[in-house]
């Protein structure tokens, strides 16, 4: 088997991944570093992000208030020494892309101009129009190749990491366009894949989200944390999922039921405002903006369509001027996909999975519980999104612990030796049971796309906007036989050039380990708590549930969910009360501005 070597390796191009890539380089430009990628990095779903990133940048807002609002708003499931490093240096990242070419929106005065968004009680989110993260991930990858200690490896996909000695020392990955079955080996590995929504059948994730690092930790003994918490973003395009950005309710959206009537107001989350304000009820959480639409939709409310129920989102009273200058992917997206214009007409929307608050579990510098492997990104947990993720915080996590995860790989490879010949024969492994199970096998009588929508229809049902304890209880045995009978399926193509039905094949077997801890970690919180519903608990409950649930995997294959503390530090858990500053806010102690 062909070999390559390296001291740090990226698995996943996106923005954490060229992010700890350059960390790492400027830790030690001698050391050897590798970014591996499915896809080309430009291509990651970095790209597709639209609305913003969130970092204190004005003279009204503080760094406490960041905290307080990502702490409150993730229903106080988040790790607080790991919110108040990101805070600080969140400003510090966004501040270092302008310097290496972010061209980030202005005011009229030259300033950087900022946004209100989901959660947030003052404007904080850094903006490039509504293609922010276009223009972040041009910038990390320009800015990569000044970098000679870096190279790529495009469109390669890694199917195992290599474990010896109770260290990742590497992966096994295939080039796809030659099928070439490739081990290679590092003294540090960091998984930034991003995370799991194609494990759902609707969603704002491209093809690519997979839960594919998810699935390679976990698999190789590594612990995941929090993977109840989905996500749902309140205005996708139906029939295909397309992200309708949160920028278009900070900049006056309204949401509208099938009267025309601004429903939110109905659900605790604000007053209708005559005009485009910082704290309108469209700029709730997501997660109750969410719930609020499964509730009109019980009451008849919504519009039904052959995609499911809809409600609008209405942009018309903002004008054309400004549609062009703040939202024209949002106009862009919208003539494209639905033949509607925004400026004269309602946009049809409704809630769609976008977001895992869960992955792999990581300390403060993306560490996790395996030595020699490290996370960040989507694909990490760290965690700063507790059950509840504010919309423009994951940009700037994916800059703050890339780097972190980067600089402390750095620092942790130049203490290791080069992996030894060991690997080599679990790589070999590797390679034979990808080409008896996949390339080489006949007979089978399973299909790729029967197994995979039945798994996304199975996840749906059970651990969508509610859940309840029968369907969790039913969706546990279901995930279970189609694990079974993924083991009887066999490709028709089996070519080695750019085999996608491989390589569809291998994503469905990570989706389905992905799919098991979500269902097994909503089953045993037996409580309500941001984005993870239970109507059987409808409750939250401090006294059992204030902790993280990790699900690790047995010997046999099953799993099993046992629970982490949270780690408060200064704001005690309170009500989740939007849009009011709480008694345990005003008692924090400040901590100090960073811009």
């Amino acid at each position: 088997m062909e070999a390559s070597s390296h001291d740090v390796l990226l698995v996943g191009g996106g923005g954490a991944g060229l992010r700890a890539a350059i960390a790492a380089a400027e830790v030690n430009l001698k050391l050897s570093i590798a970014v591996v990628s499915k896809v080309y990095p430009m291509r990651s779903h970095t790209v597709s992000a639209e609305g913003g990133a969130a970092g204190v940048a004005k003279s009204d807002d503080s760094l406490d208030e960041h905290c307080y609002d990502t702490i409150s708003g993730g229903d106080w499931l988040c790790d607080q020494d790991a919110v108040e490093a990101f805070v600080k240096e969140a400003p510090q990242e966004l501040l270092q892309l302008e310097r290496w070419g972010c061209p980030w929106s202005r005011e009229p005065d030259g300033h950087i101009a900022v946004r209100a968004f989901g959660g947030m009680k003052k404007r904080r989110t850094w903006f490039a129009a509504d293609k922010t993260g276009f223009h972040m991930l041009h910038t990390l990858f320009q800015t990569t190749l000044k970098y000679p200690p870096i190279t790529r490896y495009d469109e390669w996909f890694v199917t195992k990491l290599l474990v010896d000695d109770g260290r990742v020392q590497g992966v096994v990955a295939i080039e796809l366009m030659s099928g070439k079955i490739r081990a290679i080996t590092a003294k540090a590995v960091i998984l930034c894949t991003g995370g799991c929504g194609r494990v759902f059948p609707f969603t704002t994730n491209a093809n690519i989200k997979n839960g594919d690092g998810m699935a390679l930790a976990y698999r190789a003994g590594a612990p995941l944390k929090d993977m109840e918490f989905v996500q749902y973003h309140p205005t996708g395009l139906p029939f295909t999922g397309i992200l309708i950005t949160e920028a278009a309710r900070a900049e006056g959206g309204y949401m509208l039921n099938k009267d025309g009537y601004r429903y939110l107001q109905d659900y605790n989350l604000g007053t209708p405002q005559p005009k485009p304000v910082l704290r309108s009820m469209e700029l709730g959480p997501r997660d109750r903006l969410s719930q609020a639409f499964v509730k009109e939709d019980q009451k008849g409310r919504t519009i039904q369509t052959p995609y499911g129920p809809i409600v609008h989102l209405d942009l018309r009273h903002l004008g054309e001027k400004l549609i062009n200058a703040k939202l024209p992917f949002v106009r862009e997206l919208c003539q494209k996909y639905q033949n509607i214009d925004p400026v004269r007409e309602l946009i049809p929307v409704r809630p769609v999975v976008h977001y895992m608050m869960g992955g792999v579990s990581t300390d403060i510098d993306g560490a996790t519980p395996l030595a020699g492997l490290y996370a960040a990104g989507e694909v990490a947990c760290v965690s700063i999104n507790g059950a509840n993720r504010l919309g423009s915080n994951s940009l700037p996590e994916c800059l703050v612990f890339g780097a972190r995860a980067g600089r402390a790989a750095a620092a942790y490879a130049a203490t290791q030796q080069v992996p030894d010949g060991k690997v080599f024969a679990q790589a070999n492994d590797e390679r034979r049971r990808l080409e008896t199970q996949f390339l080489f096998r006949t007979g089978g009588h399973e299909r790729i796309a029967t197994i995979r929508e039945e798994m996304q229809k199975t996840v749906e049902t059970s651990a969508g906007i509610y859940r309840e304890h029968a369907s969790l209880a039913k969706a546990t045995h279901q995930l279970r036989e189609l694990q079974r009978r993924f083991g009887d399926i066999s490709l028709d193509d089996h070519s080695r050039t750019f085999n996608t039905e491989l390589e569809s094949a291998l994503e469905l077997g990570f989706m389905l380990d992905v799919a098991e801890s979500i269902v097994q970690c909503a089953l045993h919180r037996t409580e309500s708590r941001g984005a993870h519903q239970r109507t059987d608990y409808p409750a939250r409950d401090d006294n059992k549930f204030l902790a993280h649930s990790i699900v690790s995997r047995n010997f046999d294959g099953s799993s099993r969910v046992e629970y982490l503390p949270v780690k408060i530090t200064r704001w005690a858990p309170g009500e989740r009360v939007y849009g009011e500053t709480s008694k345990e806010q005003s008692k924090s102690t400040p901590i100090r501005q960073a811009v």
